[in-house]
């Protein structure tokens, strides 16, 4: 009756651990499931809000220049992009391939709409629409601070990395930038050369100074600017080329709007390299450097532009 009894007791006792050991996994099945669930998102904080984004999203739409050439360095295709405009490096995004979401001032709401993408990025040019793309799909926004430029371009690369799980790419990247950005800044110091920064439009000129949208030759790579007055930093300050005989920089910088929105040749000859300029000592040195428009104007912020920014300025250094 004894053993009996130690038997019922000890097969009673074995169902009780097995069914623990049953809930107990399932309890962890639920557990990873949910975990895994909320992994497949990212949460994005940016200049406009937070934003819940689904890694690996399909459907993606890039009105940001600088974010696109990150995501063309990274391998990730797009579905639609504005195609007017379009930076040259980038042009096989002008393909039929690829959806014409409007212009960057003037999206196609309607186009987007059939599109019904998974993401949208945007930047400055759209930052007033917020709301509207907010209700065609998840929006985020991905500008480049003037002020803090590095950090804020690293934090864009690093979010789009985690979205579309490029984290090692990205960093790869930005650790080669990095380095280059420490050999033009040391160039910049052994040079003791100084700088200024002119945009051509027409017949006029503006300047910018640190801390400006073009403000990373001065503030990332060390260049030192021959007027530390310059204080406009979007539009930059009307000035004459008689502000540029007088500030006399030894490297000038050349910006060519027209050249990038394409209405127009170079400034080279009929702007900037004038008879005044003439008693200058960037022109009498040829030290007078026209950045590439697509770059500076239309894109920057990305790992193509901004490797390739880092690189004229290290040449202008040489």
């Amino acid at each position: 009756m004894k053993k009996y009894l130690l038997g019922f007791l000890i097969s009673v006792l074995a169902i009780f651990v097995v069914g623990c050991g049953a809930d107990e996994e399932e309890s962890n099945d639920g557990n990873n499931e949910a975990e895994e669930e909320e992994s497949q998102t990212v949460t994005v904080e940016h200049e406009l809000g937070t934003t819940e984004v689904e890694k690996n999203p399909e459907k993606v739409v890039v009105f940001d220049f600088g974010s696109l050439d990150t995501l063309d360095k990274l391998g990730v295709d797009v579905t639609g992009v504005p195609q007017m405009n379009i930076p040259s490096y980038l042009d096989k995004y002008e393909g039929d391939e690829y959806e014409n979401i409007g212009g960057l001032k003037e999206p196609d709401f309607e186009k987007i709409s059939e599109i019904d993408p998974d993401l949208i990025i945007i930047s400055g040019r759209q930052g007033e629409l917020y709301e509207e793309f907010e209700e065609l799909g998840d929006t985020i926004f991905l500008g480049v601070d003037a002020e803090n430029y590095m950090e804020s371009f690293e934090n864009n690369v690093n979010i789009l990395g985690e979205i579309f799980e490029k984290e090692s790419e990205a960093e790869e990247a930005l650790a080669a930038i990095e380095t280059n950005i420490a050999d033009v800044k040391e160039k910049a110091e052994d040079s003791g050369k100084n700088g200024l920064i002119i945009l051509a439009n027409d017949d006029k000129i503006s300047a910018y100074g640190p801390s400006s949208r073009f403000g990373l030759i001065h503030d990332v790579l060390g260049v030192e600017p021959v007027d530390e007055g310059i204080e406009v930093a979007t539009h930059g300050q009307n000035v004459s080329f008689e502000y540029v005989v007088e500030e006399d920089p030894d490297l000038l910088y050349v910006i060519d709007r027209g050249a990038a929105i394409g209405e127009g040749e170079s400034a080279a000859e009929m702007i900037v390299e004038n008879q005044l300029m003439e008693r200058t000592k960037a022109m009498e040195n040829e030290d007078i450097y026209y950045l590439e428009p697509d770059y500076w104007y239309l894109s920057g912020g990305g790992l193509i532009s901004v490797e390739e920014m880092v690189n004229e300025i290290a040449e202008s250094l040489e």
